[in-house]
Protein backbone atom coordinates (compact mmCIF):
# COMPACT_ATOMS: atom_id res chain seq x y z
CA UNK A 1 0.00 0.00 0.00
CA UNK A 2 1.04 3.45 -0.92
CA UNK A 3 2.09 5.87 1.99
CA UNK A 4 0.43 9.18 2.40
CA UNK A 5 2.36 12.18 1.26
CA UNK A 6 2.86 14.68 4.44
CA UNK A 7 1.54 18.25 3.90
CA UNK A 8 2.97 21.03 6.41
CA UNK A 9 0.69 23.86 6.63
CA UNK A 10 2.10 26.93 7.89
CA UNK A 11 -0.60 29.89 9.04
CA UNK A 12 -0.14 32.43 11.93
CA UNK A 13 -3.82 32.76 11.75
CA UNK A 14 -6.15 29.58 12.84
CA UNK A 15 -8.51 30.67 10.21
CA UNK A 16 -6.28 30.26 7.29
CA UNK A 17 -4.52 26.94 8.56
CA UNK A 18 -8.63 25.63 9.03
CA UNK A 19 -9.49 26.54 5.89
CA UNK A 20 -6.48 24.41 4.22
CA UNK A 21 -7.26 21.77 6.16
CA UNK A 22 -10.77 21.40 4.92
CA UNK A 23 -9.51 21.62 1.20
CA UNK A 24 -7.02 18.77 1.82
CA UNK A 25 -8.42 16.97 4.52
CA UNK A 26 -10.55 14.26 2.42
CA UNK A 27 -7.45 13.86 -0.16
CA UNK A 28 -5.45 11.20 1.65
CA UNK A 29 -2.82 13.74 2.60
CA UNK A 30 -1.19 13.37 6.30
CA UNK A 31 -1.88 16.97 7.82
CA UNK A 32 0.67 18.87 10.12
CA UNK A 33 0.56 22.13 11.56
CA UNK A 34 2.97 25.60 12.56
CA UNK A 35 1.74 28.94 14.04
CA UNK A 36 4.74 30.54 12.92
CA UNK A 37 8.02 30.30 11.28
CA UNK A 38 9.82 29.55 14.00
CA UNK A 39 7.62 26.10 14.72
CA UNK A 40 7.73 25.38 10.86
CA UNK A 41 11.07 25.26 10.77
CA UNK A 42 11.17 22.79 13.80
CA UNK A 43 8.30 21.00 11.99
CA UNK A 44 9.82 20.62 8.67
CA UNK A 45 12.98 19.58 10.33
CA UNK A 46 11.31 16.51 12.32
CA UNK A 47 8.83 15.90 9.68
CA UNK A 48 10.61 15.87 6.05
CA UNK A 49 7.03 16.64 4.53
CA UNK A 50 6.24 16.31 0.84
CA UNK A 51 5.19 19.76 0.47
CA UNK A 52 5.30 22.93 2.52
CA UNK A 53 2.04 25.33 2.40
CA UNK A 54 3.98 28.23 3.34
CA UNK A 55 2.11 31.64 4.42
CA UNK A 56 3.92 34.85 3.50
CA UNK A 57 2.60 37.12 6.21
CA UNK A 58 4.07 35.92 9.55
CA UNK A 59 5.27 37.80 13.04
CA UNK A 60 9.05 35.87 13.80
CA UNK A 61 10.02 34.72 10.81
CA UNK A 62 8.16 35.64 7.98
CA UNK A 63 7.71 32.66 4.74
CA UNK A 64 10.50 34.62 2.79
CA UNK A 65 13.12 33.76 5.61
CA UNK A 66 11.67 30.53 6.48
CA UNK A 67 12.55 29.50 3.10
CA UNK A 68 15.77 30.64 2.92
CA UNK A 69 16.73 28.62 5.66
CA UNK A 70 15.28 25.46 4.08
CA UNK A 71 17.06 25.74 1.04
CA UNK A 72 20.52 26.49 3.12
CA UNK A 73 20.13 23.37 5.00
CA UNK A 74 22.15 20.00 2.64
CA UNK A 75 19.04 17.75 4.19
CA UNK A 76 15.98 20.06 3.82
CA UNK A 77 16.95 21.88 0.68
CA UNK A 78 14.98 19.58 -1.83
CA UNK A 79 11.41 19.67 0.12
CA UNK A 80 9.28 21.65 -2.33
CA UNK A 81 7.70 24.88 -1.33
CA UNK A 82 4.31 26.68 -2.09
CA UNK A 83 4.01 30.22 -0.76
CA UNK A 84 0.25 30.96 0.29
CA UNK A 85 0.49 34.62 0.16
CA UNK A 86 -2.27 38.24 -0.34
CA UNK A 87 0.69 39.74 -1.87
CA UNK A 88 0.13 39.90 -5.91
CA UNK A 89 3.10 42.12 -7.26
CA UNK A 90 5.99 41.45 -8.97
CA UNK A 91 8.63 42.23 -6.21
CA UNK A 92 7.07 40.13 -3.99
CA UNK A 93 7.08 37.10 -6.48
CA UNK A 94 10.89 37.80 -7.28
CA UNK A 95 12.11 38.01 -3.42
CA UNK A 96 10.03 34.47 -3.03
CA UNK A 97 12.07 32.92 -6.07
CA UNK A 98 15.36 34.55 -4.78
CA UNK A 99 14.27 32.51 -1.37
CA UNK A 100 13.86 29.37 -3.36
CA UNK A 101 10.06 28.92 -3.52
CA UNK A 102 8.91 26.55 -5.88
CA UNK A 103 5.69 27.99 -6.82
CA UNK A 104 3.25 30.93 -5.60
CA UNK A 105 -0.56 30.37 -4.79
CA UNK A 106 -2.79 33.98 -4.07
CA UNK A 107 -5.47 34.70 -1.46
CA UNK A 108 -8.01 34.43 -2.26
CA UNK A 109 -7.50 31.07 -4.10
CA UNK A 110 -9.05 28.91 -6.30
CA UNK A 111 -9.75 25.84 -4.69
CA UNK A 112 -9.33 23.50 -7.35
CA UNK A 113 -6.28 25.28 -8.40
CA UNK A 114 -5.03 24.22 -4.97
CA UNK A 115 -5.64 20.89 -4.68
CA UNK A 116 -4.14 20.04 -8.28
CA UNK A 117 -1.03 22.10 -7.56
CA UNK A 118 -0.50 20.38 -4.36
CA UNK A 119 -1.20 16.65 -5.90
CA UNK A 120 0.94 17.39 -8.34
CA UNK A 121 3.51 18.39 -6.46
CA UNK A 122 3.72 15.99 -3.78
CA UNK A 123 3.57 13.33 -6.62
CA UNK A 124 6.87 14.65 -8.30
CA UNK A 125 7.99 14.38 -5.08
CA UNK A 126 7.58 11.30 -4.21
CA UNK A 127 8.65 10.18 -7.46
CA UNK A 128 12.46 12.40 -6.66
CA UNK A 129 12.56 10.91 -3.47
CA UNK A 130 12.29 7.36 -5.39
CA UNK A 131 14.84 7.92 -7.87
CA UNK A 132 17.12 9.43 -5.14
CA UNK A 133 16.46 6.11 -2.77
CA UNK A 134 17.21 4.17 -5.93
CA UNK A 135 20.32 5.97 -7.10
CA UNK A 136 21.25 5.48 -3.22
CA UNK A 137 20.59 2.03 -3.79
CA UNK A 138 22.59 1.05 -6.11
CA UNK A 139 25.71 3.36 -5.42
CA UNK A 140 26.05 1.16 -2.36
CA UNK A 141 24.95 -2.31 -4.36
CA UNK A 142 28.14 -1.01 -7.23
CA UNK A 143 30.18 -0.34 -4.29
CA UNK A 144 29.90 -3.53 -2.41
CA UNK A 145 32.03 -6.34 -1.71
CA UNK A 146 29.62 -8.67 -2.19
CA UNK A 147 28.28 -9.75 -6.11
CA UNK A 148 24.90 -9.29 -6.19
CA UNK A 149 23.15 -10.77 -9.71
CA UNK A 150 19.67 -10.20 -10.67
CA UNK A 151 18.25 -13.17 -12.89
CA UNK A 152 15.12 -13.97 -14.86
CA UNK A 153 13.15 -17.41 -14.79
CA UNK A 154 15.96 -18.99 -16.98
CA UNK A 155 18.67 -18.01 -15.11
CA UNK A 156 19.86 -15.33 -17.28
CA UNK A 157 21.74 -12.41 -15.68
CA UNK A 158 19.22 -8.83 -15.98
CA UNK A 159 21.92 -6.96 -13.90
CA UNK A 160 25.21 -7.91 -12.58
CA UNK A 161 27.33 -5.17 -9.79
CA UNK A 162 30.80 -4.77 -10.53
CA UNK A 163 32.23 -7.33 -7.35
CA UNK A 164 29.99 -9.81 -9.53
CA UNK A 165 31.05 -9.14 -12.45
CA UNK A 166 34.66 -9.96 -11.21
CA UNK A 167 33.74 -13.46 -9.41
CA UNK A 168 31.90 -14.51 -12.77
CA UNK A 169 34.88 -12.30 -15.21
CA UNK A 170 32.05 -11.50 -17.08
CA UNK A 171 33.41 -8.14 -19.74
CA UNK A 172 32.00 -4.77 -19.18
CA UNK A 173 31.19 -4.50 -22.80
CA UNK A 174 29.47 -7.94 -23.49
CA UNK A 175 26.25 -8.22 -25.52
CA UNK A 176 23.70 -9.15 -22.57
CA UNK A 177 21.41 -11.32 -24.91
CA UNK A 178 24.51 -13.53 -25.52
CA UNK A 179 25.71 -13.74 -22.04
CA UNK A 180 25.28 -17.39 -21.08
CA UNK A 181 22.89 -17.81 -17.91
CA UNK A 182 24.76 -17.64 -14.30
CA UNK A 183 24.55 -21.33 -13.56
CA UNK A 184 26.90 -21.79 -16.95
CA UNK A 185 28.93 -19.29 -15.95
CA UNK A 186 28.86 -20.98 -12.44
CA UNK A 187 29.64 -24.71 -13.68
CA UNK A 188 32.30 -23.01 -16.63
CA UNK A 189 34.35 -21.50 -13.66
CA UNK A 190 34.04 -23.16 -10.44
CA UNK A 191 33.28 -26.44 -8.79
CA UNK A 192 29.45 -26.41 -7.43
CA UNK A 193 28.87 -27.64 -4.23
CA UNK A 194 26.59 -29.42 -2.84
CA UNK A 195 25.72 -31.13 -6.47
CA UNK A 196 22.57 -32.05 -5.28
CA UNK A 197 21.45 -28.91 -4.24
CA UNK A 198 22.50 -27.01 -8.06
CA UNK A 199 21.11 -30.22 -9.86
CA UNK A 200 17.58 -29.20 -8.13
CA UNK A 201 18.06 -25.55 -9.02
CA UNK A 202 18.80 -26.36 -12.20
CA UNK A 203 15.25 -28.10 -12.35
CA UNK A 204 13.95 -24.88 -10.89
CA UNK A 205 13.64 -26.23 -7.49
CA UNK A 206 14.91 -23.60 -5.44
CA UNK A 207 15.40 -23.96 -1.85
CA UNK A 208 16.58 -20.60 -0.07
CA UNK A 209 17.43 -21.90 3.05
CA UNK A 210 20.10 -24.14 1.37
CA UNK A 211 23.57 -22.62 1.04
CA UNK A 212 25.36 -23.45 -2.05
CA UNK A 213 28.79 -22.51 -2.63
CA UNK A 214 31.38 -22.18 -5.40
CA UNK A 215 34.97 -23.49 -5.25
CA UNK A 216 38.30 -23.07 -6.71
CA UNK A 217 40.58 -25.61 -5.84
CA UNK A 218 43.67 -25.35 -4.97
CA UNK A 219 46.48 -25.50 -7.12
CA UNK A 220 49.98 -25.88 -6.66
CA UNK A 221 50.06 -22.13 -7.19
CA UNK A 222 47.29 -20.83 -4.86
CA UNK A 223 45.15 -21.37 -2.16
CA UNK A 224 41.19 -22.46 -2.30
CA UNK A 225 38.62 -19.44 -3.43
CA UNK A 226 35.41 -20.28 -1.78
CA UNK A 227 32.11 -17.97 -2.16
CA UNK A 228 29.24 -18.90 -0.49
CA UNK A 229 25.93 -18.60 -2.61
CA UNK A 230 22.45 -17.33 -0.50
CA UNK A 231 19.45 -16.45 -3.37
CA UNK A 232 15.91 -15.04 -2.27
CA UNK A 233 12.51 -15.18 -5.20
CA UNK A 234 11.40 -11.77 -5.88
CA UNK A 235 9.25 -10.41 -3.67
CA UNK A 236 7.54 -8.77 -6.65
CA UNK A 237 5.63 -11.36 -7.88
CA UNK A 238 7.50 -11.56 -11.13
CA UNK A 239 7.50 -15.55 -12.29
CA UNK A 240 10.62 -17.21 -11.42
CA UNK A 241 12.98 -14.19 -10.82
CA UNK A 242 15.61 -13.78 -7.84
CA UNK A 243 18.46 -12.09 -6.28
CA UNK A 244 22.02 -14.21 -5.55
CA UNK A 245 24.50 -12.95 -3.53
CA UNK A 246 27.69 -14.31 -3.63
CA UNK A 247 29.60 -13.80 -0.95
CA UNK A 248 33.45 -14.25 -0.50
CA UNK A 249 34.49 -16.72 2.58
CA UNK A 250 37.69 -17.96 1.59
CA UNK A 251 39.29 -16.53 5.16
CA UNK A 252 36.25 -17.69 6.96
CA UNK A 253 36.87 -21.38 5.30
CA UNK A 254 40.60 -21.30 6.26
CA UNK A 255 39.97 -20.71 9.67
CA UNK A 256 37.47 -23.12 9.71
CA UNK A 257 40.05 -25.37 8.58
CA UNK A 258 42.69 -24.20 11.12
CA UNK A 259 40.36 -24.59 13.56
CA UNK A 260 39.70 -28.71 12.42
CA UNK A 261 43.49 -29.10 12.18
CA UNK A 262 44.29 -28.19 15.36
CA UNK A 263 41.24 -29.67 16.93
CA UNK A 264 42.69 -32.70 15.55
CA UNK A 265 46.53 -32.42 16.04
CA UNK A 266 45.08 -31.76 20.05
CA UNK A 267 43.43 -35.31 19.70
CA UNK A 268 46.13 -37.34 17.75
CA UNK A 269 49.24 -35.39 18.96
CA UNK A 270 48.76 -34.95 22.75
CA UNK A 271 47.06 -37.84 23.62
CA UNK A 272 50.28 -39.59 22.66
CA UNK A 273 52.86 -38.33 24.89
CA UNK A 274 49.81 -38.26 27.64
CA UNK A 275 49.70 -41.59 27.08
CA UNK A 276 53.22 -42.32 27.21
CA UNK A 277 53.64 -40.27 30.40
CA UNK A 278 50.77 -41.96 32.37
CA UNK A 279 51.39 -45.57 30.96
CA UNK A 280 55.03 -45.50 32.75
CA UNK A 281 53.89 -43.72 35.84
CA UNK A 282 51.12 -46.40 36.50
CA UNK A 283 53.02 -49.08 35.92
CA UNK A 284 55.96 -47.56 38.13
CA UNK A 285 52.92 -47.04 40.68
CA UNK A 286 51.76 -50.11 40.71
CA UNK A 287 54.65 -52.04 40.60
CA UNK A 288 57.79 -49.36 41.09
CA UNK A 289 58.57 -51.87 44.68
CA UNK A 290 59.50 -54.93 43.00
CA UNK A 291 60.55 -53.63 39.45
CA UNK A 292 64.50 -54.50 39.61
CA UNK A 293 66.34 -51.07 38.60
CA UNK A 294 66.82 -51.71 35.22
CA UNK A 295 63.11 -52.61 34.67
CA UNK A 296 62.33 -48.60 36.58
CA UNK A 297 65.24 -46.58 34.09
CA UNK A 298 63.21 -46.91 30.71
CA UNK A 299 60.01 -46.29 32.18
CA UNK A 300 61.37 -43.06 34.16
CA UNK A 301 62.98 -42.16 30.54
CA UNK A 302 59.69 -43.11 28.71
CA UNK A 303 57.88 -40.72 30.95
CA UNK A 304 60.52 -37.98 30.80
CA UNK A 305 60.54 -38.08 27.01
CA UNK A 306 56.94 -38.09 26.73
CA UNK A 307 56.84 -34.80 28.86
CA UNK A 308 59.30 -33.42 27.32
CA UNK A 309 57.05 -33.90 23.49
CA UNK A 310 54.64 -32.52 24.93
CA UNK A 311 56.07 -29.58 26.64
CA UNK A 312 57.34 -29.06 22.84
CA UNK A 313 54.07 -29.17 21.83
CA UNK A 314 52.71 -26.43 23.56
CA UNK A 315 55.41 -24.39 23.42
CA UNK A 316 54.99 -24.68 19.57
CA UNK A 317 51.10 -23.56 19.39
CA UNK A 318 52.20 -20.49 22.30
CA UNK A 319 55.36 -19.37 19.79
CA UNK A 320 52.70 -19.40 16.82
CA UNK A 321 50.20 -17.34 18.93
CA UNK A 322 52.72 -15.10 20.02
CA UNK A 323 54.04 -14.45 16.77
CA UNK A 324 53.39 -10.73 16.60
CA UNK A 325 54.46 -9.91 20.12
CA UNK A 326 58.01 -11.27 19.15
CA UNK A 327 58.52 -7.94 16.51
CA UNK A 328 58.75 -5.36 18.38
CA UNK A 329 58.67 -1.80 17.26
CA UNK A 330 62.20 -0.53 16.79
CA UNK A 331 63.85 -4.19 17.75
CA UNK A 332 66.94 -4.78 16.09
CA UNK A 333 69.75 -7.83 16.09
CA UNK A 334 73.15 -7.40 15.11
CA UNK A 335 75.35 -9.81 13.11
CA UNK A 336 78.07 -9.39 15.30
CA UNK A 337 76.13 -11.59 17.76
CA UNK A 338 74.74 -14.47 14.91
CA UNK A 339 77.36 -16.66 15.57
CA UNK A 340 77.34 -16.97 19.20
CA UNK A 341 73.57 -17.42 19.17
CA UNK A 342 73.74 -20.10 16.26
CA UNK A 343 76.44 -21.97 18.93
CA UNK A 344 73.72 -21.72 22.13
CA UNK A 345 70.90 -23.25 20.21
CA UNK A 346 73.37 -25.69 18.73
CA UNK A 347 73.56 -26.87 22.53
CA UNK A 348 70.39 -28.57 21.76
CA UNK A 349 70.73 -30.50 19.13
CA UNK A 350 74.16 -31.97 19.66
CA UNK A 351 73.65 -34.69 16.82
CA UNK A 352 73.25 -32.02 14.02
CA UNK A 353 76.10 -30.96 12.28
CA UNK A 354 75.89 -26.89 11.69
CA UNK A 355 78.70 -24.96 9.60
CA UNK A 356 78.19 -20.98 9.90
CA UNK A 357 78.79 -18.66 7.35
CA UNK A 358 78.32 -15.23 8.48
CA UNK A 359 81.20 -12.59 6.68
CA UNK A 360 82.88 -10.27 9.30
CA UNK A 361 81.84 -7.25 6.98
CA UNK A 362 78.38 -7.49 7.81
CA UNK A 363 79.27 -7.43 11.36
CA UNK A 364 77.84 -4.42 12.26
CA UNK A 365 74.37 -4.68 9.83
CA UNK A 366 71.42 -5.12 12.09
CA UNK A 367 68.46 -6.79 11.33
CA UNK A 368 64.91 -5.60 11.92
CA UNK A 369 64.21 -8.22 14.50
CA UNK A 370 64.73 -8.56 18.22
CA UNK A 371 67.27 -11.40 18.97
CA UNK A 372 64.20 -13.26 20.80
CA UNK A 373 62.56 -13.54 17.06
CA UNK A 374 65.92 -14.45 15.58
CA UNK A 375 66.38 -17.28 18.05
CA UNK A 376 63.16 -19.20 17.03
CA UNK A 377 63.66 -18.63 13.34
CA UNK A 378 66.92 -20.58 13.97
CA UNK A 379 65.78 -22.94 16.30
CA UNK A 380 62.57 -24.04 14.29
CA UNK A 381 64.34 -24.35 11.16
CA UNK A 382 67.19 -26.18 12.71
CA UNK A 383 64.75 -28.64 14.65
CA UNK A 384 62.76 -29.35 11.37
CA UNK A 385 66.36 -29.97 9.78
CA UNK A 386 66.73 -32.56 12.75
CA UNK A 387 63.38 -34.25 13.00
CA UNK A 388 63.39 -34.59 9.00
CA UNK A 389 66.83 -35.73 8.25
CA UNK A 390 66.42 -40.34 7.92
CA UNK A 391 68.48 -40.88 11.21
CA UNK A 392 68.04 -37.67 12.89
CA UNK A 393 71.95 -36.33 12.30
CA UNK A 394 71.35 -33.67 9.74
CA UNK A 395 74.61 -31.52 8.10
CA UNK A 396 72.78 -27.81 8.65
CA UNK A 397 74.47 -25.25 6.54
CA UNK A 398 73.60 -21.61 8.19
CA UNK A 399 74.85 -18.81 5.64
CA UNK A 400 73.85 -14.95 5.75
CA UNK A 401 75.11 -12.72 2.71
CA UNK A 402 74.03 -9.31 2.20
CA UNK A 403 71.23 -9.18 -0.89
CA UNK A 404 70.81 -5.37 -1.14
CA UNK A 405 71.07 -2.14 0.61
CA UNK A 406 68.45 -3.11 2.26
CA UNK A 407 68.21 -6.60 3.15
CA UNK A 408 70.08 -9.60 4.19
CA UNK A 409 69.95 -13.34 2.77
CA UNK A 410 69.89 -16.02 5.41
CA UNK A 411 69.82 -19.69 3.45
CA UNK A 412 69.00 -22.59 6.30
CA UNK A 413 70.05 -26.30 4.03
CA UNK A 414 70.10 -29.54 5.36
CA UNK A 415 71.03 -33.09 3.88
CA UNK A 416 67.84 -34.42 5.26
CA UNK A 417 65.32 -35.20 2.44
CA UNK A 418 63.39 -34.01 -0.69
CA UNK A 419 59.95 -32.52 -0.10
CA UNK A 420 56.88 -33.91 -2.56
CA UNK A 421 56.28 -30.57 -5.04
CA UNK A 422 52.56 -30.58 -3.81
CA UNK A 423 53.20 -29.99 -0.37
CA UNK A 424 55.73 -27.17 -1.25
CA UNK A 425 53.50 -24.42 -1.56
CA UNK A 426 51.92 -25.35 1.71
CA UNK A 427 54.57 -25.74 3.88
CA UNK A 428 54.19 -22.16 5.80
CA UNK A 429 50.36 -23.07 6.72
CA UNK A 430 49.67 -23.94 9.98
CA UNK A 431 49.28 -27.19 11.33
CA UNK A 432 50.35 -28.33 7.98
CA UNK A 433 52.80 -31.28 7.74
CA UNK A 434 53.80 -32.62 4.43
CA UNK A 435 56.06 -35.80 5.47
CA UNK A 436 54.45 -37.83 8.07
CA UNK A 437 57.27 -40.66 7.71
CA UNK A 438 56.00 -44.71 7.21
CA UNK A 439 54.57 -44.74 11.31
CA UNK A 440 52.07 -41.40 9.55
CA UNK A 441 52.80 -39.49 12.87
CA UNK A 442 55.42 -37.35 12.89
CA UNK A 443 56.70 -35.16 16.03
CA UNK A 444 55.35 -31.91 16.24
CA UNK A 445 52.50 -29.73 15.94
CA UNK A 446 53.62 -28.51 12.23
CA UNK A 447 53.57 -24.97 13.26
CA UNK A 448 57.43 -24.31 13.00
CA UNK A 449 57.61 -23.05 9.69
CA UNK A 450 54.41 -21.19 10.10
CA UNK A 451 56.22 -19.23 12.96
CA UNK A 452 58.92 -18.59 10.44
CA UNK A 453 57.05 -17.31 8.06
CA UNK A 454 55.05 -15.39 9.95
CA UNK A 455 57.75 -13.53 12.10
CA UNK A 456 58.93 -12.59 8.60
CA UNK A 457 56.00 -11.32 7.07
CA UNK A 458 55.61 -9.31 9.59
CA UNK A 459 58.49 -7.30 9.10
CA UNK A 460 58.45 -7.00 5.48
CA UNK A 461 60.63 -10.01 4.76
CA UNK A 462 60.03 -12.96 2.58
CA UNK A 463 60.60 -16.80 2.51
CA UNK A 464 60.49 -19.44 0.50
CA UNK A 465 61.27 -22.80 0.79
CA UNK A 466 62.24 -25.23 -2.21
CA UNK A 467 64.20 -29.01 -2.79
CA UNK A 468 67.97 -28.40 -2.95
CA UNK A 469 69.03 -29.20 -6.75
CA UNK A 470 72.50 -29.95 -5.59
CA UNK A 471 71.85 -33.11 -3.19
CA UNK A 472 69.27 -34.40 -1.10
CA UNK A 473 67.92 -32.25 1.21
CA UNK A 474 65.86 -28.51 1.69
CA UNK A 475 66.89 -25.00 1.40
CA UNK A 476 64.73 -22.42 3.24
CA UNK A 477 65.78 -18.93 2.00
CA UNK A 478 64.81 -15.89 4.05
CA UNK A 479 64.80 -12.01 2.99
CA UNK A 480 65.28 -10.44 6.12
CA UNK A 481 65.06 -6.56 5.95
CA UNK A 482 68.26 -4.17 7.61
CA UNK A 483 67.10 -1.98 10.54
CA UNK A 484 66.61 1.30 9.18
CA UNK A 485 68.55 3.24 11.42
CA UNK A 486 71.74 1.61 10.93
CA UNK A 487 74.36 4.45 9.59
CA UNK A 488 77.57 2.27 9.12
CA UNK A 489 79.05 2.37 5.81
CA UNK A 490 77.03 -1.19 4.38
CA UNK A 491 79.64 -3.76 2.76
CA UNK A 492 79.00 -3.79 -1.19
CA UNK A 493 76.11 -6.38 -1.76
CA UNK A 494 77.66 -9.58 -2.94
CA UNK A 495 76.47 -12.12 -5.23
CA UNK A 496 73.80 -14.31 -2.65
CA UNK A 497 75.09 -18.38 -2.38
CA UNK A 498 74.36 -20.75 -5.26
Amino acid sequence: METSSTVLIVDDEALGRDTLEALLINEGYRLAFAENGTQALAQIQALKPDIVLLDVMMPDLDGFEVCRQVRASPILAEIPILMVTALDDRSSRLRGIEAGADDFITKPFDRIELRTRVRTVTRLNRYRRLLAERARLEWIVDHATDGYLWLDGQNKILYANPQARVYLQMPEDENRAETPSFLELAHAQYRCEPEMGWVNWANGQIDERQELFLIRPETPTATAFWLRLTLQRSPFGADGYCLVRLQNVTAEMIDWFDMRSFHEALRHKIRTPFTGILGSLELLAKKGETLPIEAVVPLVQMALESARRLYNDFADILNYLNVHSLVEAGGHFQLSRFKELVAEIATAFPNASIEIDCPSTLQHIGLALTRQAVELILWELIENAVKFHPEHKPAVQIRVFQRDPHHIGLHVIDNGIHISPEHLPYLGQPYYQGEKYFTGETKGMGLGLATVTGLVWNVGGTCRIQNREDAIGVRVELTLPIHPDITEMLAPPGQGPQ
